[in-house]
């Protein structure tokens, strides 16, 4: 938190005298002044030297695949957020970075636990289903970046759970790396509350992205340990969906909606969650508290329910996020319509 704390003023300065801005232009923007995009560079930085000087050598995580795929990873948000890079090219990179992760690394889902009754998986399935849940995640993040402080608070809440959970688990390195980006997150966060004086780019974004997911993926396997398992908690899988949740339903949202309307699932619109809670008259701050909170109660409603399974639990989840979406739209469409009819739930 320190190395990015000090690190932003620089940053800043440099950006501001580049002229290193955000475009303005685009029609998703929030934003009516030009703000740096950089942010994902003082993330990177306290990220990366903090595992290093501070990091607990272990089996559990080769680190060297890990900050591999943060430098690669690093490369490209960064060529991204300066002068732009092609959209294949981008899913390549992440291609690659996954594979870094999955295949020497051998970070990856080795089972579904019994979500739609599947169980032990093949190493060629756990690699191809990991890699596309790894590019899944780090785009998922990317997506929910944007509006003031939320990728950012996502993130800190989802690494700080594992971290939390690490600790009960005996598993200090894994902790150490989740603490890591928090503390780089909470310095960036200084920076990013509205009004917002940077963003973090896909430079950050990506990344958090990538360390929550990974995160995730060793949460999962590490449990299936008798000796380090936490007991109480049956449903590990549908633990860290819920801690998840923010950016994998707004995706899996979105996507749908472009793929039902006959678009491309990766072209851009202000059909995410925060800008319809944007609609409702919210400014930043409570749309991503709002978000946040959505977060802490699916994650309380996965360790009640864990006795249920991990099917049962995921299934609740994703009903209580619909339900939240459902609301949201009934209120976008009173607004508009300025009644509160019933006929605003279903048309």
């Amino acid at each position: 938190m320190l190395i990015s704390l000090v690190a932003m003023p620089s940053i800043l300065h440099v950006a501001r005298t580049r002229h290193l801005y955000d475009d303005l232009g685009h029609f998703r923007k929030q934003h009516d002044q030009g703000i740096p995009r950089l942010g994902g560079l003082a993330i990177f930085a306290s990220f990366i030297i903090t595992l290093l000087l501070f990091c607990i050598t272990g089996q559990q995580l080769p680190l060297n695949c890990m900050l591999a795929a943060c430098t690669v990873l690093f490369a490209m948000g960064l060529k991204d957020d300066l002068s732009g890079v092609n959209p294949s090219t981008k899913l390549l990179v992440q291609v690659v970075v996954s594979a870094i992760l999955v295949i020497p690394g051998n970070i990856r889902l080795t089972s579904l636990y019994g979500v739609l009754g599947v169980f032990q998986l093949d190493y060629v399935y756990s690699v191809v289903f990991t890699i596309l849940t790894i590019i899944l995640l780090i785009n998922a993040f990317n997506l929910i970046d944007g509006i003031d402080g939320l990728a950012a608070t996502a993130g800190i809440i989802a690494n700080l759970t594992f971290a939390i959970l690490f600790v009960r688990i005996h598993q200090y390195e894994l902790a150490g790396i989740c603490l890591a980006m928090v503390g780089a997150l909470l310095g960036f966060l200084r920076y990013n509350i509205t009004p917002a004086k940077i963003f973090m780019g896909d430079t950050g974004s990506l990344m958090v992205g990538m360390v929550s997911v990974v995160m995730a993926i060793k949460f999962i396997e590490v449990n299936r340990t008798v000796d380090v398992a936490l007991s109480h908690i049956y449903s590990v899988p549908a633990l860290a969906v819920a801690i998840l949740i923010v950016p994998i339903f707004d995706t899996l949202r979105v996507f749908t909606l472009r793929i039902m309307y006959g678009g491309s699932p990766f072209a851009a619109d202000r059909n995410h969650v925060h800008h319809r809670i944007l609609l409702l008259g919210f400014n930043h701050i409570q749309a991503t508290l709002i978000l946040a909170t959505v977060n802490i109660i699916s994650i309380a409603l996965a360790l009640l329910l864990t006795k249920f399974g991990n099917t049962t639990v995921i299934l609740v989840i994703a009903a209580a996020c619909m339900l939240f979406k459902w609301t949201i739209t009934f209120l976008i469409r009173c607004k508009e319509r300025h009644s509160y009819s019933f006929k605003n739930l279903f048309v």
